[in-house]
């Protein structure tokens, strides 16, 4: 993913959640209904999850330092899981107690006008968010499906801005569907219905969330697609004959980790074999461009390797 895609489909999300928070903690003040409230807490939380998006993407790009010998690219995974955290606690668990507050103690809803004129507002607002977060995600998913687009994408600027619009977006629809019945029918209970299927869609679009930035900060290897273009920039098939195994792990987004055991042949000189390990590295970079940091040891293989697990392709 680029960064600069990635920032702009913040930036975009962002500015609508603050117009919008702003347009539903109006409405709730003249209208009293809990949805109000719910959805503008909902998007008070959104602004600030993509505070943390930007933020975490500035830290990122700190320089290595001795304690950090691998830089600060992590950084970006941190507060990706802080924004799942953030929405659960702050959307997720709010909103199921406004919605339960609602249905115990219902009232009805004055200023009928002002939560639907917000609302539709909203839409609208969203819409154009999630138009920007889809247009972003188009130029770097490829052929994958919006689900494995989610699962695999190792930046998580997108994917979280993706589900956050989602769920602002389906939120909205169950907010003026929970204020449209409490006004059909003159019972205030639906409009804290409405708050609840906002609470439980808000903690489960957080779960997702946490479940894949949690998988990027235990690690993640590159992508099948690209492990294949590494081994084959390997092998020149004079002096690097094969991969006897490696692996691969993601210090952040844009920021691989290659380590390498490779078979040489063994009437090679030293001065050989390292002038072949520089050449097998530059040909890393040149076909994965974010591999960073790269370490190839070389070795003898040796048939006898096989029954132990070893492969030249492992």
């Amino acid at each position: 993913m680029s960064a600069s895609g990635g920032t702009k489909a913040i930036v975009a999300a962002l500015g609508a959640n603050l117009a919008i928070a702003a347009s539903k903690f109006v409405a709730f003040a003249f209208s009293g209904s809990s949805s109000m409230l719910a959805e503008g807490v909902h998007s008070l939380a959104d602004s600030g999850n993509q505070g943390l998006l930007l933020l975490g993407g500035k830290r990122a790009k700190r320089e290595a330092s001795e304690e950090h010998p691998f830089g600060y690219g992590r950084e970006r995974y941190i507060y990706g899981f802080l924004v799942s955290i953030v929405l659960f606690t702050i959307g997720g668990v709010f909103a199921l107690y406004e919605g339960y507050e609602k249905i115990k103690h219902p009232h009805e809803l004055e200023h009928w006008y002002w939560p639907v004129g917000v609302l539709v507002f909203a839409i609208i607002a969203e819409s154009f968010s999630f138009r920007t977060a889809i247009k972003e995600s188009n130029e770097v998913r490829g052929r994958l499906s919006w689900s494995q687009f989610v699962r695999r994408a190792k930046a998580p600027e997108l994917p979280v801005v993706l589900l956050e619009d989602l769920g602002a977006l389906v939120g909205l629809v169950l907010a003026l569907g929970g204020v449209g019945l409490a006004l059909i029918t003159g019972n205030g209970v639906w409009d804290g219905v409405g708050t609840l299927c906002i609470g439980v869609l808000l903690v489960a679009i957080a779960i997702v969330l946490a479940a894949e930035t949690k998988s990027l900060l235990l690690g993640e290897s590159a992508d099948p697609a690209e492990r294949e273009k590494i081994r084959d920039a390997v092998v020149d098939g004079e002096t690097v004959t094969s991969v006897i195994h490696m692996k691969t792990l993601h210090l952040g987004p844009e920021e691989l980790l290659v380590a390498a055991k490779v078979a040489v042949r063994h009437d090679n000189s030293a001065a050989q074999v390292a002038e072949a390990i520089d050449a097998a590295e530059a040909r890393i970079r040149e076909a994965v461009p974010i591999c960073r940091a790269i370490y190839l040891e070389p070795d003898i293989w040796r048939e006898e390797r096989a029954g132990t697990g070893a492969s030249a392709t492992a």
